[in-house]
């Protein structure tokens, strides 16, 4: 209210300061904003150093990609470079940014663009039938990522951020179910992530992308309207398709920076195949305004200026107190009073606004974007449609956990914690909630972030950002078999974040496989926090024994990883290798510990690697009085992989045998942690 009442004053001050100049005309701002399109366009007929001297200034090759004079193409990947083309990725982008999203008003450009392209497979018999990965058109930031090989189509790499803007349309020869891919002959349409957005069947409409012949494309951007269409046929089709494989409204806009840089990605996997662009056009349109200069600041300066320099004609005006001095000092007299009325009153209600405290204030307050904050119960059950069935995600003996959709359009996870739970390890409310807010402060690369919680009707809820990849029991023990380079990078980045959370003196207390979450890079994060011990008969010994815990915790998972399968299989295979841990210890005493190794990945595996990261695993599951290292010195040990690790005993330390390692917590007799 007293900053209103300033600005009051100064603005009666500034007519005062105006009816002083006299009759001296005031400049105005009478600039305007004018549309005007700018155009982009640029084509290739066909990509011939022969035809276009200037091809290299005009598209940087970006990994394993080439001109082929014999066929006049970009081509990727590039056969010349390596004996061996499988698992490259290339891509060949335009040299020169293109303007692409008007910043002031968020319109995305429009945009027209046609190429023509040829996918052919290995000539060997085993890998025709299959193909390679795929093609797309690309838009991205930067014009010096090269993105990742196999189904990643050389359109991301571990080096994106989460915010990295990028869109693809992907022309797929390779099915990956984990990308929802329906077949291996389809177009997708990826924002930012490598799973499509939109994905259109092309073996409905007769066309096969690897049948070996030359097809083309047609891709049209309506940025106001933020309507895609495609068109697929093929080269030696003079007609231009009557009908497009899609045409949609999509928003381009949130994956878009102003300027942006266009192209090809392709790669390739286990199978390989050659990728050529044999031409290429594309046309741009955007918005943008001119702004024309205005006079108010330069002519209003000289005017005020030329005013008060210019000389009296009459000497009995200096003796008269001037006009304008009377009409300041009443606006002066005017403003002094409005302004002690409306103190007064603005007082007596802030006086009255500190009385009034509850749990609506605190939820309502503005806060930082990233800061959690409380939720009440009525917004959690409206979130998760009264926490129906339809949004359950999972459960453990904690409670369980639900698909949530806030007011603002952002998708969360909400793990509501059990009755049972609560009376039986959370008793201490206070402290779980001290927990919980403690942990919702951290922030790292590698852990799930806590949006807030909720404490309202005698129950306790977190909330999490969501992730569309799940969690990593559901790529580990599904139907999918995820690469050794995965899992060994998804180890990585477990042992990354708990390694910080102990250095923060915190600890998760509830690690498993369901608690580590695949964002869309396939990065690992630790989530589903634990904020209690289970079993731990007190807030000293929780506090002596966690770190202990976690990393106990971590030697099992690495075994889970390693093995491809769950660390207790109730009825299932050889009694004798139903209990994981137990097994991998009998393994080592027989120097055997490969057949830990999950068969399914193939030879694509680093066995020397692997047997490597098992010893970490099991030399985690040792007493800590007796070898077990620090999650710092674990991930020490991944950092230099070639340094030896200490080591393991021959045999299994007998203070392990009462752990069961299917149970989330602590063992009964808690000789497994000393």
């Amino acid at each position: 209210m007293a900053s209103s009442l300033c600005n009051i004053f100064l603005l009666l001050c500034l007519l005062n300061v105006l009816a002083s100049i006299g009759p001296y005309p005031v400049a105005v701002h009478s600039a305007g904003d004018a549309p005007i399109n700018v155009t982009k366009h640029f084509s290739f007929y066909n990509f011939s150093f022969s035809n276009n001297p200037r091809l290299v200034h005009d598209l940087k090759l970006l990994g394993s990609a080439k001109f082929s004079d014999e066929k006049g193409s970009l081509q990727i990947p590039d056969e010349s470079q390596y004996a061996d083309i499988r698992h490259q990725a290339g891509r060949g982008i335009y040299s020169f940014p293109i303007r692409l999203l008007d910043p002031t008003t968020k319109t995305p450009a429009s945009f027209q663009t046609t190429f023509s392209f040829q996918l052919n497979n290995s000539t060997a018999s085993e890998q025709a039938a299959y193909g390679g990965s795929g093609l797309t058109f690309i838009i991205v930031p930067d014009e010096f990522t090269v993105g990742r090989p196999g189904p990643w189509l050389g359109m991301l790499n571990d080096a994106c951020e989460n915010d990295y803007k990028a869109v693809a349309v992907e022309f797929d020869t390779r099915k990956n179910p984990e990308f929802g891919d329906p077949n291996d002959n389809h177009v997708g349409i990826n924002l930012g992530t490598i799973v499509s957005t939109k994905v259109i069947n092309v073996s409905d409409v007769g066309v096969s992308l690897k049948d070996g012949f030359v097809h083309r494309a047609w891709i049209t951007y309506d940025g106001p309207q933020r309507r895609m269409d495609i068109r697929l046929g093929r080269a030696n089709e003079e007609d231009y398709p009557s009908t497009p494989i899609f045409s949609e409204s999509l928003d381009l806009s949130p994956y878009l920076n102003e300027y942006m840089f266009v192209g090809f990605s392709a790669s390739t996997g286990n199978h390989t195949q050659i990728h050529n662009i044999l031409s290429w056009n594309f046309t741009s349109v955007s918005q943008a305004f001119l702004r024309f200069p205005s006079s108010e600041t330069c002519q209003g300066k000289i005017l005020l200026e030329n005013s008060t320099a210019a000389p009296t004609s009459e000497k009995s005006s200096k003796n008269e107190p001037p006009r304008s001095f009377l009409i300041f000092m009443a606006s002066v007299a005017l403003a002094l009073a409005l302004f002690l009325g409306f103190y007064f009153i603005s007082r007596h209600r802030r006086n009255a606004s500190k009385i009034k405290t509850s749990v609506e204030t605190e939820i309502h307050l503005p806060r930082p974007p990233n800061k959690p904050r409380r939720f009440t119960f009525s917004q959690l059950s409206s979130s998760t449609r009264s926490f129906s069935e339809i949004e359950l995600l999972g459960s453990d003996s904690r409670g369980e956990y639900y698909r949530g959709k806030l007011s603002n359009g952002s998708q969360v996870a909400v793990k509501r914690f059990s009755t049972q739970f609560l009376h039986t390890h959370g008793s201490d409310k206070k402290r779980l909630l001290k927990e919980i807010k403690v942990i919702g402060h951290v922030r790292h690369p590698n852990l799930l972030p806590v949006r807030g919680w909720c404490q309202d009707n005698h129950e306790i809820m977190v909330v999490y950002d969501f992730v569309p990849n799940g969690s990593l029991d559901k790529w580990l023990f599904g139907a999918g078999v995820l690469p050794w380079t995965r899992r060994f990078k998804v180890i990585k980045d477990v042992a990354d974040g708990l390694s910080f959370l102990h250095t923060k003196q915190l600890a998760h207390k509830n690690l498993k496989c369901s608690s580590v979450f695949l964002d869309v890079n396939f990065r690992a994060v630790l989530g589903d926090f634990g904020f209690v011990l289970l079993g731990a008969e007190s807030k000293q010994f929780e506090s002596a024994v966690c770190h202990g815990a976690d990393v106990f915790e971590f030697g099992v998972l690495v075994l889970e990883v390693i093995a491809g399968r769950v660390r207790d299989e109730k009825e299932e295979g050889n009694p004798e290798e139903r209990n994981l841990l137990d097994y991998a210890w009998n393994l080592h005493q027989i120097d055997e510990k490969v057949k830990l190794v999950d068969r399914r990945m193939g030879s694509l595996i680093n066995l020397e690697q692997a047997i490597r990261v098992l010893e970490i695993g099991l030399l985690c599951t040792l007493n800590e009085n007796k070898g077990r290292p620090s999650m710092e010195q674990v991930v020490e040990f991944f950092l230099n992989m070639d340094k030896p690790i200490p080591e393991l005993p021959r045999t299994r330390p007998v203070s392990l045998f009462p752990y069961n390692s299917a149970n989330t917590g602590l063992c009964n007799t808690y000789s497994c942690t000393f």
